[in-house]
């Protein structure tokens, strides 16, 4: 079978990893005022050129930062627009007694706007570190993101009294001015990390966006037409690809449910060029929604687990991958990991020594099943 010669590669991964103890270390004393910020940037800088190393030594061509300088997947990215606040987390006290810390709630207050590069000094420093013929590649939250959880009442209405077209078309239009800053440095690959669209597969999430005001049927044709708004503005040379994922807060999960409620919005309509999808578990269903994918586009299979330490066989995986190709052509897949390792700072339920065993998996699995 043919190499692929530009992403997504054969053997691929999503973005994050475990974050090393010094660094984890490092944070909370920037928290305390114990440390400058430019202290805790050159720990981060050590930690990354690390995590370049690995991935290199695995044989991933495709190479990220590990998202070590993020808390969190995407709100590190999305209060830097203009326009967007994080409301501090609090304490909850759930039914059975216990307490829990709720979540950051992002909330939309003024027009959304490109006030600055948010990612290109950290993509420099990346791309200085990887090895030449082998390509750096950058994560952000998918644009959904500034929608979906708080819907109508999280977006200002003296900002937008109408969403259609002024805020899609804002939003659209910051992260066109990201992905131009991105591509002027050089940057040639960029995956959006989107867990609503996964959400809206789980009939509890689809319930809960009928409550605050949206149709769930609705909802992931008009994602489809503002993803594309994103697209419209993608840089020549780009790959743009969309990340699914149903929750992977320390090794947690938030949904359930089979791709078919959103499989064709997401696959036909998205002018995206690939997806990752997570197909760990039973939780994602089956492979049938792929047959909505059109030539020209790449799924890329999330069948090893990120949550636990558990290795996967690799006859399972062949196997696994067999399946899917049912419903698409092999040539049109490739292999990762389910999600990150450690899509916020907290990390997953897994050692660095399993990330390790599981990416030399995928690298094996692949070179086996594409010759790649």
């Amino acid at each position: 079978m043919t190499t692929r010669t530009q992403p997504p590669f054969r053997a691929d991964h999503v973005g994050s990893f475990l974050r090393p103890k010094r660094l984890l270390d490092a944070r909370e004393r920037r928290a305390k005022g114990e440390i400058k910020a430019e202290q805790l940037r050159a720990i981060e800088d050590e930690a990354i050129t690390e995590i370049v190393r690995f991935q290199e030594d695995v044989g991933l061509r495709s190479v990220t930062d590990g998202e070590f300088r993020r808390t969190y997947f995407h709100i590190d990215f999305l209060e830097q627009l203009g326009g967007v606040k994080t409301d501090i987390p609090v304490t909850i006290r759930k039914p059975d007694g216990t307490e829990e810390l709720a979540p950051p709630v992002m909330r939309v207050i003024d027009k959304v706007r490109h006030v600055k590069d948010i990612q290109r000094a950290d993509f420099e420093f990346l791309k200085a570190q990887v090895s030449p013929g082998l390509t750096p590649k950058v994560t952000i939250p998918s644009p959904t993101m500034l929608h979906f959880r708080g819907g109508r009442a999280g977006i200002s209405r003296e900002a937008y009294p109408e969403l259609e077209p002024a805020f899609y078309d804002d939003v659209a239009r910051a992260y066109g001015e990201e992905l131009r800053s991105l591509a002027d440095a050089g940057c040639t690959y960029v995956q959006m990390d989107d867990t609503n669209l996964a959400y809206l597969c789980d009939e509890k999430m689809r319930e809960a966006a009928r409550s605050r005001g949206d149709d769930p049927n609705e909802l992931p044709h008009r994602y489809a037409g503002f993803i594309n708004k994103v697209v419209a503005q993608k840089p020549a040379g780009m790959t743009l690809a969309m990340h699914l994922c149903r929750g992977n807060f320390k090794s947690t999960h938030a949904a359930a449910g089979n791709y078919e409620p959103v499989a064709e919005a997401l696959l036909a309509e998205m002018n995206l060029d690939a997806y990752f999808l997570e197909y760990d578990d039973e939780r994602s269903g089956d492979f049938r929604p792929l047959r909505y994918l059109p030539k020209g586009k790449i799924v890329v299979l999330g069948l090893v687990t990120t949550k636990f330490g558990e290795m996967e066989s690799k006859d399972t995986l062949k196997r696994r991958i067999d399946e899917a190709a049912k419903y698409v052509p092999l040539e049109q897949l490739c292999l990762s990991p389910q999600c990150g390792f450690s899509s916020t700072h907290h990390g997953n339920a897994l050692s660095e020594d399993d990330q390790w065993r599981k990416l030399e998996l995928i690298v094996a699995t692949a070179r086996e099943v594409w010759g790649d």
